[in-house]
């Protein structure tokens, strides 16, 4: 490695911020399911998955190279305009870690180098065909793929365990699941701590440290598996919340066809060099699993969220990546400008997520129900309560009508004679 600028040493360290905050947004991605199926106590979970996000880091250097050699023409590319970028992803995950969102990660980041790129050298910078096809395609295709596999494999696993013991059958498969989830956990190393590391490539070659087209070094992939860990540790459990409890209820079986189905399509495309969402893929696995089992159902609200959450993310990573690099453009204090913007925003979400704390403890306490619909509720209006005892929890919507007063007591007859 070669001499260091201040803001490329900004930039590597900006890098590993966002790579800590892809560990802790996509913990949900390896463990939610194995959260709230009882398969492992929360803090366990967490802490094998962040040791096998880091192993993942070591297998895989495909996914690095789309995005250090092949999503953004490298030459003219500076420093200034990755840490614009990495602004936007950072700061579109903090949101969506925010208000319980598993959006994508990888878009994010994508979006905000996209936005950066074009903001500095227009949209010939941009190499279009490879958006398309290791990108959007992916992005695409990857849940429909994932939650198709996890539905067929729910049915076979009920099928084969149909005539089993169901407390045997509980244990085998929550055994399943854990050993998933590590695959999970392995899975997510591979493919989301290398774009962390094609990031820091890209910006080692834009400020002349390593030679165009180099492969990242060893430190880089030290680093961002230590950082992609440590957020892992630290556990996102208002994602986890929503990925385990909010989007369906997910028995051992379910769960270990969600996440194997899962791995196996994220180990598949890092192998292929595809910049693919894990969160796509495993909220796709869920949600196939929720319909694979008999009488299991997908709360379409959360889900809906969710999808709206997935078309923002791209966009609006990308807006905020080109805003920041206008401002950086101006020199040393817009960058430093930036940076301040960057720590501020990120201590006002911090200190906003600190009213409703989500903890290991309470990560699986939430009401699952899902929301009565526009249809349900208008005609809840104007539709009078059935007789008989009113069930907890619901009201009446329309009053009772008021009690008539009672007459009161006709006076006595008297004799006529009496009042003359």
């Amino acid at each position: 490695m070669e001499s260091f600028s201040l803001i490329l040493a900004i930039v590597v360290i900006t890098a590993l911020a966002f790579d800590f905050t892809n560990g802790f947004h996509d913990t949900a991605n390896a463990m939610a399911t194995t959260i709230s199926t009882g398969a492992l106590k929360p803090k366990i979970a967490v802490t094998m998955s962040a040791a096998l996000n880091l192993v993942g880091a070591f297998l895989s250097v495909e996914v690095a190279n789309t995005i250090s050699k092949g999503l953004v023409d490298e030459n003219g590319i500076r420093p200034e305009v990755i840490f614009a970028a990495l602004v936007g992803a950072i700061l579109w995950n903090l949101v969506t870690w925010l208000v319980g969102l598993p959006s994508s990660s990888s878009h994010a980041l994508m979006g905000g180098l996209i936005g950066a790129t074009v903001a500095s050298a227009g949209f010939g910078a941009v190499h279009g065909d490879v958006l398309v096809t290791k990108v959007l395609l992916p992005a695409v295709a990857a849940p429909v793929v994932a939650g198709l596999a996890a539905l067929l494999s729910t049915r076979l696993s009920y099928a084969i365990g149909n005539n089993a013991d169901d407390n045997a059958t509980r244990k085998g498969f929550r055994a399943g699941q854990i050993a998933s989830a590590g695959l999970v956990s392995l899975a997510h190393g591979t493919n989301d701590a290398q774009k962390t590391m094609g990031i820091i490539t890209l910006a080692l070659i834009a400020g002349g440290s390593i030679a165009p087209g180099s492969n990242p070094p060893t430190w880089v992939i030290l680093s961002a598996g230590l950082a992609i860990a440590l957020g892992t540790y630290i556990g996102g459990w208002r994602i986890i919340r929503t990925m385990g409890k909010g989007l369906t209820d997910l028995q051992p079986q379910q769960g270990f066809a969600a996440q194997t189905s899962a791995a196996t399509a994220i180990l598949a495309s890092s192998h292929l060099g595809f910049s693919l969402s894990t969160t796509h893929v495993v909220s796709g696995s869920v949600m196939g699993a929720g319909l694979g089992r008999k009488g299991g159902t997908v709360r379409w609200s959360t889900a809906t969220r969710m999808a709206v959450a997935w078309l923002l993310t791209l966009p609006a990573a990308a807006l905020v990546g080109a805003l920041a690099e206008s401002v950086t453009g101006l020199g040393d204090w817009g960058t430093a400008l930036v940076a301040v913007f960057l720590v501020a925003a990120a201590a006002a979400i911090w200190k906003l997520s600190r009213r409703e704390v989500v903890h290991s403890g309470n990560v699986n306490a939430t009401d699952a129900d899902e929301p009565a619909g526009v249809v349900t509720t208008a005609i809840a209006a104007v539709t009078p309560p059935p007789a008989g005892p009113v069930a907890d929890g619901l009201t009446a919507t329309i009053p009772a009508p008021a009690a008539l007063p009672t007459p009161a007591p006709a006076a006595p007859a008297t004799d006529p004679a009496a009042t003359v």
